[in-house]
Protein backbone atom coordinates (compact mmCIF):
# COMPACT_ATOMS: atom_id res chain seq x y z
CA UNK A 1 0.00 0.00 0.00
CA UNK A 2 2.71 2.70 1.00
CA UNK A 3 4.31 1.94 -2.50
CA UNK A 4 1.35 2.54 -4.40
CA UNK A 5 0.40 5.79 -1.90
CA UNK A 6 4.32 6.92 -3.27
CA UNK A 7 3.23 6.27 -7.23
CA UNK A 8 0.73 7.93 -6.70
CA UNK A 9 1.86 11.35 -4.95
CA UNK A 10 4.83 10.89 -7.54
CA UNK A 11 2.15 11.30 -10.93
CA UNK A 12 0.35 13.89 -9.17
CA UNK A 13 3.38 16.10 -8.49
CA UNK A 14 4.61 15.04 -12.10
CA UNK A 15 1.18 16.47 -13.64
CA UNK A 16 1.48 19.38 -11.65
CA UNK A 17 4.71 20.28 -12.46
CA UNK A 18 3.68 19.80 -16.19
CA UNK A 19 0.58 21.86 -15.97
CA UNK A 20 2.83 24.76 -14.31
CA UNK A 21 5.57 24.53 -17.14
CA UNK A 22 3.21 24.48 -20.12
CA UNK A 23 0.70 27.43 -18.31
CA UNK A 24 2.33 30.58 -18.87
CA UNK A 25 1.89 33.27 -16.05
CA UNK A 26 -0.79 35.20 -17.06
CA UNK A 27 -0.11 38.22 -14.47
CA UNK A 28 3.76 38.27 -15.73
CA UNK A 29 2.82 38.58 -18.92
CA UNK A 30 0.38 41.39 -18.37
CA UNK A 31 2.95 42.93 -16.71
CA UNK A 32 5.66 43.00 -19.44
CA UNK A 33 3.05 43.60 -21.93
CA UNK A 34 2.31 46.91 -19.68
CA UNK A 35 5.98 48.02 -19.36
CA UNK A 36 6.06 47.49 -23.45
CA UNK A 37 3.29 49.39 -24.63
CA UNK A 38 4.32 52.47 -21.64
CA UNK A 39 7.89 52.88 -23.69
CA UNK A 40 8.85 53.13 -27.38
CA UNK A 41 12.09 51.86 -26.48
CA UNK A 42 12.93 49.51 -23.39
CA UNK A 43 16.18 48.24 -22.58
CA UNK A 44 15.96 44.72 -20.27
CA UNK A 45 19.21 44.65 -18.77
CA UNK A 46 21.45 43.41 -15.84
CA UNK A 47 21.73 46.36 -13.68
CA UNK A 48 21.27 50.00 -14.73
CA UNK A 49 22.32 52.49 -17.30
CA UNK A 50 24.66 53.84 -14.36
CA UNK A 51 25.71 50.86 -13.37
CA UNK A 52 25.71 47.97 -15.70
CA UNK A 53 26.37 44.41 -14.36
CA UNK A 54 27.11 43.03 -17.21
CA UNK A 55 29.31 43.20 -20.20
CA UNK A 56 26.92 43.01 -22.70
CA UNK A 57 24.27 45.01 -20.72
CA UNK A 58 27.01 47.63 -20.27
CA UNK A 59 27.72 47.59 -24.55
CA UNK A 60 24.11 47.99 -24.97
CA UNK A 61 23.73 51.04 -22.94
CA UNK A 62 27.04 52.42 -24.64
CA UNK A 63 25.57 52.01 -28.11
CA UNK A 64 21.69 53.91 -26.74
CA UNK A 65 23.57 56.58 -24.98
CA UNK A 66 25.72 57.11 -28.19
CA UNK A 67 22.25 57.66 -30.48
CA UNK A 68 21.13 60.02 -27.50
CA UNK A 69 17.10 59.17 -27.91
CA UNK A 70 15.85 58.65 -24.40
CA UNK A 71 15.24 55.01 -23.37
CA UNK A 72 13.58 53.42 -20.24
CA UNK A 73 15.29 50.05 -18.82
CA UNK A 74 13.95 47.79 -16.36
CA UNK A 75 16.88 45.82 -14.19
CA UNK A 76 16.27 42.38 -14.25
CA UNK A 77 17.57 41.66 -11.06
CA UNK A 78 14.95 43.83 -9.22
CA UNK A 79 12.42 41.40 -10.32
CA UNK A 80 13.19 38.23 -10.70
CA UNK A 81 9.98 37.26 -12.18
CA UNK A 82 10.19 39.56 -14.95
CA UNK A 83 13.66 37.95 -15.66
CA UNK A 84 12.38 34.60 -16.09
CA UNK A 85 8.80 35.37 -17.73
CA UNK A 86 10.45 37.26 -20.66
CA UNK A 87 12.46 34.54 -21.57
CA UNK A 88 9.31 32.90 -22.70
CA UNK A 89 7.94 36.22 -23.68
CA UNK A 90 10.46 36.79 -25.87
CA UNK A 91 11.63 33.36 -26.72
CA UNK A 92 15.02 34.80 -26.10
CA UNK A 93 17.02 33.27 -23.30
CA UNK A 94 20.12 36.12 -22.73
CA UNK A 95 19.93 39.85 -21.50
CA UNK A 96 19.91 42.26 -22.28
CA UNK A 97 16.77 42.46 -24.62
CA UNK A 98 16.40 45.72 -26.48
CA UNK A 99 12.35 46.44 -27.41
CA UNK A 100 11.55 49.17 -30.24
CA UNK A 101 7.67 50.07 -30.22
CA UNK A 102 6.99 46.67 -28.40
CA UNK A 103 9.01 44.88 -30.78
CA UNK A 104 11.76 42.49 -29.64
CA UNK A 105 14.72 44.03 -31.67
CA UNK A 106 17.78 41.76 -30.48
CA UNK A 107 20.31 40.65 -27.79
CA UNK A 108 23.66 43.10 -27.58
CA UNK A 109 25.36 41.25 -30.77
CA UNK A 110 22.43 42.59 -32.90
CA UNK A 111 22.26 46.04 -31.03
CA UNK A 112 26.01 46.39 -31.55
CA UNK A 113 25.81 45.31 -35.21
CA UNK A 114 22.70 47.80 -35.65
CA UNK A 115 24.64 50.99 -33.91
CA UNK A 116 27.84 50.46 -36.58
CA UNK A 117 25.70 50.17 -39.84
CA UNK A 118 23.51 52.99 -38.72
CA UNK A 119 20.47 50.83 -38.45
CA UNK A 120 19.94 51.38 -34.78
CA UNK A 121 19.97 54.98 -34.73
CA UNK A 122 17.30 55.10 -38.10
CA UNK A 123 15.27 52.81 -36.13
CA UNK A 124 15.31 54.97 -32.45
CA UNK A 125 14.65 57.92 -34.58
CA UNK A 126 11.47 56.99 -36.33
CA UNK A 127 10.14 55.36 -32.66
Amino acid sequence: MRHGLLNFFAATLERSLLFQIQVPNVDIKARIEDQLSSHDVLLYMKGTPDFPQCGFSGQAVAALNAIGKPYAFVNIFEDPEVREGLKEYSNWPTFPQLYVKGELVGGCDIMIEMFHSGELKEMLEAA
